[in-house]
C-alpha cells in the first residue's frame, strides 16, 4: 500500500453535505446510512488495456450489499480528506493496487439498499487503467473479474439483483460515456 494508510470502519465519521456538496457536518457511517443522511462518497472504475471493466463481488459479510457485484471500489472520504486521495487510498486497500485516476463524473442518488439502509450519496466517480496484479482484501472482496462491457450489460439486464444499486445507476445514467471511456476515448 502506498500513500495514506488510514482505514475506515463502520463507526468512522463521514462527511455530511448539502445539495451542492458543501460540508455541513459529520456522522458515523452506519448512523448516516440508517437515517439516510446525504453524505460524500467515492467510487473507482478501472479498465484494462483490452477495454474490460474490473468488477468485484463484495464480501457477503459487508454491512450492506454483501455478495453483490460492483465497480472496483467504493467508500467515503474521511473528514479533511480530498475525494481523489480517498479514491486512491481505498483502491489500494480494497483491491491491492494503485493506478493513476481521473475524475469521470459526480452522481447523486438516494436509494434503499439491502440491510434496511439508505444510500443518500453525492459520489465522486474516478476512473483508471490497470493491467497488473490484483490482490484484493478478502474482508472487502470475495472475488473479482474482468468483463467486456456488452457482457456486463447483458448480465446486468438479466440479473439486476446481482449488482449494487449505485453501479446500476452509473450504467443507466452514464453508460454511453463509460463505454467510450472503456475504449480509451
Amino acid at each position: 500500500m502506498s500513500g495514506d494508510q488510514r482505514t475506515t470502519s463502520d463507526t468512522d465519521p463521514i462527511i455530511l453535505v448539502d445539495a451542492d456538496d458543501v460540508q455541513i457536518g459529520t456522522a458515523g457511517k452506519l448512523d448516516a446510512h440508517q437515517r439516510g443522511l446525504r453524505h460524500r462518497a467515492i467510487s473507482v472504475l478501472v479498465r484494462n488495456a483490452s477495454g474490460e471493466f474490473l468488477l468485484q463481488r463484495r464480501n457477503p459479510a459487508k454491512y450492506h450489499s454483501g455478495g453483490l457485484w460492483t465497480n472496483a471500489c467504493c467508500s467515503h472520504p474521511l473528514p479533511d480528506e480530498a475525494t481523489s486521495d480517498a479514491a486512491r487510498r481505498r483502491l489500494s486497500q480494497e483491491m491491492g493496487f494503485t493506478c493513476a485516476l481521473e475524475p469521470l463524473f459526480v452522481y447523486h442518488y438516494n436509494d434503499p439498499v439491502p440491510g434496511g439502509l439508505i444510500e443518500n450519496e453525492i459520489v465522486h466517480v474516478y476512473g483508471g487503467r490497470h493491467d497488473g496484479a490484483i490482490r484484493p482484501d478478502p474482508a472487502e472482496v470475495s472475488e473479482f473479474k474482468w468483463v467486456r462491457y456488452a457482457d456486463m450489460i447483458a448480465d446486468m439486464r438479466a440479473r439486476p439483483e446481482a449488482y449494487t444499486v449505485w453501479f446500476r445507476r452509473y450504467i443507466d445514467t452514464h453508460g454511453e460515456m463509460l463505454e467510450r471511456w472503456l475504449k480509451g476515448h
